[in-house]
């Protein structure tokens, strides 16, 4: 029996970051004898990603855990919160998650895989796990540690024995960056790439004390991450500690809660912990709080009651929802999102899930748009298409008596629930890659919009162009322009067609991104780029000549051609510079380029029947050129060069449009008319070349490096999606 293909980016088979196995590199060790130094990740102030620190007495070292401690082990006993205390680092949004983490044995082992040592085959090598915009990822890392004074510089253990989230920590370092990356976020980052969940923000005043803590036992029962925090006010409250001991803008782990009997009744209780590992919360039902003392011993001694200074604590809900401003949770099935969190309604079934994914990215003068605000680019952000089916459902039999006796009101009631019934749900989540560099968050304010769109338009390949954008309106979107790393909306969306259109707030902003759909029935998400099969045919049909441009070019001609009736590059440039506008004069490379693009024999000379088409075609250009410089700043964008490429007949999805902008505007935001001209002269000579031989409608399709590829159909109708029949190298 053949085995079982493992899909890649899994659990069962991580991509390999930097390309390092693990299992290869610790068989290379144990053989060897020696323990290993991890050449990616060297144990210098790159990997810190911070300042130095002058002082000598505060020289960092790198040392192993045994030359740190002489009882130091990977894991003691078993993995638990307080295994997990923040150092000099300000990445609590990580050791909260992490800490969290820890509470969910079965989410742990998938971060920490097991069998790991400092003493069994020990090779000085570690590995562990991170979810990293739809797959697993294998980090590997050697056990330098940072210490200073002869302690850990950052994540520890409250026994000072044990190692495992140090290296968590680092690993996670490694993949970001450096340690520095790991300062300041949102704990929804670290708790996603802990489980590759969804995490979401839930404010503490949507609901009341006793919803709020049914809410959150439900979930951490489902195997949810939680944490909270306090919202600071402002940037120099951030740290501050309040009256009854909690910091203010510092992430907090949410790991249990439970109940207690008290001579008042019954406390809802839930236990937090600081990952500081220190500074606690000192109000109600706190370690030294008084209400303990009615607390039978049993009931403390079942809860685990720890009157100690680790960072852990209890509190009551009121008092939660009281000081506390928002709670994160990362739920690693969507339905307990979708379904709204409704504690006192039993557990719905898990519904099955379809998930489409998709990695994309914004490129400046090509697929960055920007947002609606930006009517003119705002249409060429990336698009994908979302096609929505009709949930299978059984049929019911209508009873017609009973439809007979319902009122109105009724009947228009079951309406809407029969309509709701066959909606589909659908989870919509963007998020931003690799924004995090060296000692430097740089989120950019992101978005997403959900158009419905006719069927026939997917169908045919027909543009979802910038008049469809500026009159259609989103049936759906995830809410404002936020810097946050992922955005997410649940939506409700009748089964049809659907275009996801993926921006930033500001145009001409270039990153990376991931895109993933859940929804309850089934659901196709693909690219949509289309490309239109107008083609070159106007690009082909010259506008008239004037009579003007005639009578110019026939004295033109008698006064400076010379015995071959001919005009050089020099004085076909002075001809076309007299007639167009003064700030959009002609180069001489711009003019040789135009007459080699006629059938000259190899020649740099234009003949009078020559001169004369193409003199007209350049006025033409001018006018388009006028109109979509709407600034009038004598330079196109690349989004008006597309538009612009239109009107003059040409019609290049965005790959084509980018490859253009490279070749033309040498990469710039602005490209000049000049470089316009000399874009749509080299369009309509490989036109020439590709449909010479065919007799075909020549399409622009895709490009390969610096290859601009052709599609020849026989007729002009829409096509989509239609390979390649012949190849022209510009």
């Amino acid at each position: 029996m053949e085995a079982q293909q493992v899909t890649p980016g899994s659990i069962a088979n991580p991509v390999k970051f930097g390309g390092q196995d693990y299992v290869a590199l610790l068989d290379a060790c144990v053989k060897s004898g020696s323990l290993f130094s991890d050449p990616t990740f060297a144990p210098d102030q790159s990997s810190i990603g911070m300042p130095n620190d002058p002082d000598p007495k505060k020289e960092i070292k790198w040392l192993r855990p045994k030359e740190i401690s002489a009882n130091a082990v990977f894991v003691e006993d078993t993995t638990c919160t307080t295994d997990i205390c923040q150092g000099q680092l300000g990445d609590c949004w990580l050791l909260a998650a992490l800490s969290c983490l820890t509470m969910h044995p079965n989410l742990f082992v998938k971060v920490v895989p097991p069998n790991q040592s400092l003493t069994e085959s020990y090779a000085g090598i570690f590995h562990f796990m991170f979810w990293q915009y739809g797959e697993w990822v294998e980090v590997v890392v050697d056990d330098r540690l940072p210490v200073r004074e002869g302690r850990l510089l950052f994540s520890y253990s409250c026994t000072r024995n044990e190692y495992w989230s140090a290296l968590v920590e680092k690993a996670y370092a490694k993949l970001i960056g450096s340690y520095g990356s790991l300062k300041g976020g949102n704990i929804s980052e670290a708790m996603e790439d802990f489980t590759g969940g969804i995490a979401y923000s839930l404010p503490v005043s949507s609901h009341t004390p006793r919803v709020m803590w049914k809410a959150l036992s439900a979930a951490l029962s489902r195997g949810s991450l939680l944490s909270c925090f306090i919202q600071a006010s402002n940037y120099r409250e951030i740290g501050t500690v309040t009256a009854e001991g909690l910091v203010k803008g510092h992430a907090y782990a949410i790991t249990d809660t439970d109940t207690v009997k008290n001579p008042d009744g019954e406390a809802l209780l839930l236990r937090l912990r600081n990952p500081w590992g220190f500074v606690e919360y000192s109000g109600p039902w706190s370690d030294k709080s008084k209400d303990w003392d009615d607390v039978d011993a049993a009931e403390k001694k079942r809860i685990e009651l720890k009157k100690s200074e680790d960072g852990e604590f209890w509190m009551n809900v009121e008092d939660f929802t009281r000081l506390f401003d928002t709670v994160e949770l990362c739920s690693v099935n969507p339905e307990p999102i979708v379904d709204g969190e409704t504690p006192d309604s039993p557990a719905a079934p898990t519904s099955a899930w379809t998930l489409s994914s998709h990695k994309g990215s914004w490129v400046s003068g090509s697929t960055a748009g920007g947002s609606r605000s930006y009517r003119r680019s705002f249409w060429k952000n990336p698009q994908f298409q979302l096609v929505l089916a009709e949930q299978d459902k059984e049929e019911e039999d209508d009873d017609e008596d009973e439809d007979e006796e319902m009122t109105p009101e009724e009947k228009m009631v079951a309406e809407k629930q029969k309509k709701k019934a066959k909606q589909c749900t659908v989870l919509v989540e963007l998020l931003q890659k690799d924004r995090r560099k060296r000692n430097k968050i740089n989120f950019l304010h992101i978005a997403f919009h959900i158009y419905r769109v006719r069927e026939n338009v997917l169908s045919f390949g027909l543009c979802l162009d910038q008049s469809f954008f500026s009159n259609q309106h989103p049936v759906g979107r995830s809410g404002k322009y936020q810097p946050l790393r992922a955005v997410w909306r649940k939506v409700r969306l009748d089964p049809g067609n659907y275009v996801i259109l993926a921006s930033t707030y500001r145009p001409n902003v270039p990153a990376e991104f991931f895109l993933r759909v859940f929804s309850k029935t089934g659901n196709n998400l693909g690219t949509q780029d289309f490309t239109c099969s107008t083609g070159f045919l106007m690009v082909m049909s010259m506008p008239p000549v004037l009579p003007e441009d005639r009578k110019r070019v026939q004295k033109t001609f008698d006064e400076v051609a010379g015995p071959d009736d001919k005009l050089n590059a020099k004085e076909f440039m002075k001809l076309v510079n007299s007639v167009l506008d003064k700030d959009y004069q002609l180069p001489l490379e711009t003019c040789r380029q135009l007459i080699f693009g006629e059938e000259t024999g190899g020649r740099s000379s234009l003949t009078r029947e020559q001169t004369e088409p193409v003199l007209a075609s350049l006025r033409s250009l001018q006018s388009i050129f006028f109109k979509f410089d709407q600034d009038s700043s004598g330079t196109m964008s690349p989004f008006e060069l597309s538009l612009a490429l239109q009107a003059a007949g040409v019609q290049c999805d965005g790959h084509v449009i980018q490859l253009l902008w490279e070749r033309f505007g040498s990469g710039e935001l602005h490209l000049p008319f000049h470089g316009f001209v000399a874009c749509v002269s080299r369009l309509r000579k490989l036109f020439g070349i590709s449909t010479h031989t065919h007799k075909h409608l020549g399409v622009l399709y895709f490009v390969a490096g610096y290859d601009i590829v052709f599609v020849c159909v026989p007729s002009p109708q829409p096509c989509l999606n239609q390979r390649a029949t012949q190849r022209s190298k510009a």
